[in-house]
């Protein structure tokens, strides 16, 4: 058992030894991560300069810093176009591309008060059937095509988004016009530019959207949004913050978790094994899975407005820091055995989603598509297993890691 994790001693000189900076980590090539860096830093450097960052970019690894991090009112988001590592930080001659993540003040407030209801326990616990739905005609498809078939292209990436485009009223039909410039825009911490140019086409499509919605109302959170808006309750611009949020992470980061947990589930065949035959170890071991998948590999940015110390160091007002969730859910202070998957661990305080004003107002729907997404694939092929001869191709680029095939036969 491990003490209580302390906040941050602002007063707390830097340890007499570590780097005066570091590169950006990576995941191992090949591999979903974490990082091989992550727990030296943790030991010697807690708060580290990033060097390929033009603009000055602090990463935060430990537990207790990042949970207070997240938290802090004087820590907020930059526009998903105005920063990059490049130090490019100016505001973009073209509009900005908010989301709920960047908002702050009473408008952010009004628009997480208006979608509370829909996104809490007992509202997703009513979409379970049409989750489950979505996730067995796929699979029906899935079954048609082979085996062998690849889980990515046939399940992990249209399950997700087919859940939230029918759950929040986005076309569904529509994704091969927004899904390349809702990537663009979620790539924008290494490609500002092509972050830059999406933007206008996805507000002009959102705008569009909720246009339709206000002529054709239908049952879905974006017609209540608008109808909501029409009443003073809410401004269209909060209505299109919202929808932009759907568009550009509403969806991509249960994609990331649900295709690296069966990586992890089906390179072991015993643990896909073992919550097939025995479906009440599913909801703590979906807990376990987001603490262990390391997909918030440092793809957090938030900006000071004002300084702040931190363990030793200063960081400027205007500077940029990087709480790094996935290390902070392997910290050797708060979790035995940090490394290990233990698919029935208890306690399990990980902080996957968050915490404070800009917590994840789907961390319900997220973990509802995680557990039906599994349970449907555990019954529709109760025997499968990774393709022989072939193994899942990753992006090594990114900071962020799932696989772009996951080749499979049952």
């Amino acid at each position: 058992m491990h003490s209580t994790p302390q906040p941050f001693d602002e007063s707390a000189p830097p340890p007499n030894e570590h780097p005066a900076s570091i590169v950006l980590p990576l995941p191992p090539p090949g591999t979903m991560g974490p990082p091989e860096e992550y727990g030296r830093l943790r030991r010697e450097c807690p708060v580290a300069r990033l060097r390929d960052a033009d603009s000055p970019s602090w990463y935060v690894t430990r537990y207790a810093d990042v949970r207070a991090v997240i938290a802090d009112a004087r820590l907020i988001r930059p526009s998903v176009n105005s920063w990059s590592f490049q130090g490019e930080r100016e505001t973009p001659d073209g509009p900005e591309l908010i989301t709920m993540m960047e908002m702050e003040g009473p408008r952010h407030t009004a628009l997480r008060r208006a979608l509370a209801e829909a996104f809490n326990a007992r509202s997703v616990r009513r979409l379970l059937p049409r989750i489950r739905r979505s996730a067995d005609q796929l699979l029906d498809a899935v079954a048609d095509g082979g085996p062998p078939g690849d889980l990515i292209a046939g399940y992990t990436e249209p399950f997700p988004l087919s859940v939230v485009c029918e759950t929040v009223g986005i076309p569904y039909e529509d994704r091969d016009f927004f899904l390349p410039l809702a990537d663009a825009a979620l790539g924008a911490l290494l490609t500002l530019e092509e972050a830059r140019r999406a933007t206008p086409p996805l507000r002009d499509y959102m705008r569009s959207l909720i246009a339709r919605k206000r002529r054709v109302p239908a049952d879905d959170i974006l017609s209540d949004l608008v109808r909501r808006c029409d009443g003073g309750e809410l401004d269209e611009e909060a209505v299109l913050s919202f929808g932009l949020s759907m568009l550009v992470a509403g969806y991509r980061t249960t994609t990331m978790f649900l295709s690296d947990a069966l990586v992890l589930l089906l390179s072991e065949p015993e643990r896909y094994a073992r919550l097939r035959d025995d479906r009440t170890l599913l909801p703590g071991a979906v807990e376990e899975l987001l603490r262990h998948i390391p997909v918030m590999n440092g793809v957090v940015v938030l900006r000071a407005t004002e300084d702040i110390t931190l363990h030793g160091r200063t960081i400027r007002a205007g500077d940029a820091v990087l709480p790094v969730l996935a290390s902070a859910n392997r910290d050797e202070t708060v979790f035995d055995e940090p490394e290990r998957l233990d698919l029935c661990r208890q306690p399990n305080p990980h902080i996957v989603f968050g915490r404070g004003a800009h917590n994840c107002i789907g961390a319900h729907l997220a973990r509802a598509e995680m557990t039906v997404g599994l349970e449907a694939l555990m019954d529709r092929f109760p025997h499968l297993r990774l393709a022989e001869g072939t193994a899942p191709t990753w992006d090594d680029a990114s900071p962020a890691k799932s696989p772009l095939t996951l080749p499979v036969s049952w």
